[in-house]
């Protein structure tokens, strides 16, 4: 390994990305550690809770690992991007009723797009990040994110979007260990951020109320409207239709009697049908923003069998996916597959890599 390469790490502010780190110098990597200053306000982001990676607490535990590690260290300014391509999408999308992954969003215009092109002005060879994936360049000759050794942690789905040329500038270091093997790493290299604990909510929202959160970003508050019936029977007035996703069951204050599931939001008339728990489940998935990975493409009217995620914590299941327009396909599923939201991806994989994905709409 060449010791003149030099990689830019994403450096949150967790055992994660600091282990990438530590890595990346042991194999002979210049290392140069970043934090990406994204978040908006003081106040709006996840400052000081464990396993933040937007706000003040990152930079100083990302400081502290820097310089253990021995390794220059800055903070780079995303406020832009992260507002334009995360934030704001975000906001956009829960005003027409869809369920976005800002994570999704976040990789493919900032942590890769807007720090590779800093990177790589810098000089830089490579940039790296924490996440739990490998990259792989398969017999086709085209590159891929590949399934890590550990299911329980793997964050494929979350990278499908990354394009050819950032897979071949993309270092992912910790795609083979698993969550206790890097804990166990950080602790033996002395990082004090061994312990630290992973966060689970998006960064910018830490107490998971999205509705609110675009009520005040947007200042737009969406109108109170009905709940109805897949056949219009009106059933009770719902908050607004940016408080509900596909599937949700808890938190709709209908005294049915029984267990009821959001299964459609319907924005042109302002209303959120409920029905049985078998109401969410479907064989067909309509998708469309398509982007390919480990194939090239799927030409129109083509068909050919994966298997698919419909959300980041989905199992995936068997289907097969047909082209039925320039820029849409259609993923029948073998079984039944639960609560596939309009605005979260389809992810499609074959073996274990990534083959492409799109944006759900139906």
């Amino acid at each position: 390994m060449s010791k003149q390469k030099t990689v830019v790490v994403g450096m949150s502010g967790g055992v994660d990305s600091s282990v990438a780190a530590y890595l990346l110098k042991q194999e002979g990597y210049h290392v140069i550690g970043v934090t990406m200053q994204i978040w908006q306000d003081e106040e709006g982001c996840q400052l000081e809770r464990e396993g933040g990676c937007c706000g003040v607490s990152a930079v100083e535990d990302a400081r502290r690992v820097a310089a253990v590690l021995d390794i220059p260290y800055y903070v780079m300014n995303f406020r832009e991007e992260f507002r334009k391509n995360v934030i704001d999408y975000f906001d956009a999308e829960y005003l027409k009723g869809r369920t976005p992954n800002p994570c999704i969003a976040c990789n493919r215009y900032v942590k890769w797009e807007a720090l590779l092109n800093k990177s790589m002005a810098i000089g830089a060879d490579y940039i790296a990040t924490g996440h739990y994936a490998k990259i792989r360049r398969l017999p086709n000759g085209r590159m891929a994110i590949a399934n890590s050794v550990t299911a329980e942690k793997d964050q494929t789905y979350a990278l499908y979007g990354l394009t050819q040329e950032q897979l071949a500038r993309t270092l992912l270091p910790i795609g083979d260990h698993d969550k206790p093997s890097v804990r166990k790493i950080a602790e033996e290299a002395g990082l004090p951020v061994a312990h630290k604990h992973d966060s689970q909510e998006i960064c910018f929202i830490p107490d998971d109320d999205y509705a609110s959160f675009v009520e005040k970003d947007t200042g737009v508050r969406l109108p109170e409207g009905n709940f109805v019936t897949k056949d219009g029977r009106v059933l009770g007035r719902h908050k607004g239709i940016s408080h509900y996703t596909i599937g949700q069951r808890r938190g709709l204050g209908l005294p049915m009697g029984e267990r009821v599931f959001v299964t459609e939001i319907r924005p042109d008339t302002n209303e959120v049908v409920v029905g049985e728990a078998a109401d969410v489940l479907t064989t067909t998935v309509k998708a469309d923003h398509l982007t390919f990975m480990g194939i090239t493409d799927l030409p129109e009217g083509a068909e050919e069998r994966f298997l698919a995620k419909i959300r980041y914590n989905h199992r995936g299941a068997l289907c097969t996916a047909r082209r039925t327009g320039p820029d849409e396909l259609i993923c029948t599923f073998d079984q039944p597959v639960r609560a596939a939201a309009p605005g979260q991806a389809l992810v499609l994989y074959r073996d274990d890599y990534v083959a492409g994905g799109g944006i759900i709409r139906r």
